[in-house]
């Protein structure tokens, strides 16, 4: 115990001769330590070929209203309450659904899987809930889900999208491999905003609740209503699938007996 202290006593002297007190010498081993940390992050990520990527059909794009709904959602740091990644875990499926799979992501750019659950997870929140829940939760959290500690949006309500941030964004997302379909221009992505922003503002008004398709809350809606659906629908198919070939191979048997 004797020589431990000592040794504890040493190792402290030699910390502080080394580095306290030398500001340069200590922003330096800094600087080594963070960049050997990010090169080992990096690095595999600019070396991995395409090829070495997880990608599946079954996942499409986001449209630009989804697009435009994600930008809002990262503006407004959702993603630091709500994850977006259901692990292989039973609690985690029971609650949340089907654990995500690596392709389900091949379109966000960047990805938004969070590091907290302050909030429920949000991977297979699409199709959960109307539309008409979606605006109520943005506008008084409370109002849908007592006791959450969710603050409201109510600003969400009355600003609007820009068809043309919009359309660079969705420019920016094919440059980087997104496979739009096209030149992207403003007046494209103004029809397919207004085409997509004026469904969801008919599903409100049936709810009572009046919108216009370029309202910031028409485009959040349609990005949480797009989380987790092609997943859940590819997922479904191919459990139908299954149960398909399982049934027929109990024919097969029974027949054959």
């Amino acid at each position: 115990m004797t020589e431990h202290k000592e040794s504890g006593k040493a190792y402290g002297r030699l910390h502080r001769r080394m580095l306290e007190g030398k500001a340069a010498v200590f922003a330096l081993v800094t600087t080594v330590v963070i960049s050997i940390g990010a090169i080992v992050e990096l690095v595999p990520m600019f070396t991995a070929g395409s090829l070495s990527w997880e990608r599946a059909s079954w996942v499409t794009p986001y449209s630009p209203l989804e697009v435009a709904g994600r930008d809002l959602y990262i503006r407004e740091g959702c993603y630091l309450c709500h994850s977006q990644m259901i692990r292989p875990m039973r609690s985690e499926i029971l609650r949340y659904g089907e654990w995500t799979r690596a392709a389900e992501y091949q379109y966000d750019r960047p990805f938004l899987l969070g590091s907290r659950r302050l909030g429920p997870d949000l991977q297979r929140v699409g199709g959960k809930y109307p539309d008409a829940w979606h605006y109520e939760h943005m506008r008084d959290p409370r109002a849908t889900s007592p006791g959450s500690v969710m603050p409201p949006y109510p600003w969400l309500l009355e600003r609007k999208i820009d068809p043309s941030d919009v359309a660079k964004s969705v420019r920016a997302l094919q440059k980087l491999g997104t496979p739009y379909a096209g030149e992207i221009t403003a007046e494209t992505v103004e029809a397919s905003l207004r085409g997509q922003g004026q469904e969801i503002v008919a599903r409100l008004a049936q709810a009572g609740i009046e919108a216009e398709w370029d309202d910031e809350i028409v485009a959040m809606i349609a990005y949480l209503q797009r989380l987790g659906v092609d997943g859940k629908r590819h997922l479904a198919e191919r459990a139908g699938a299954t149960s398909g070939d399982e049934d027929g191979a109990a024919q097969a048997a029974g027949g054959g007996s």
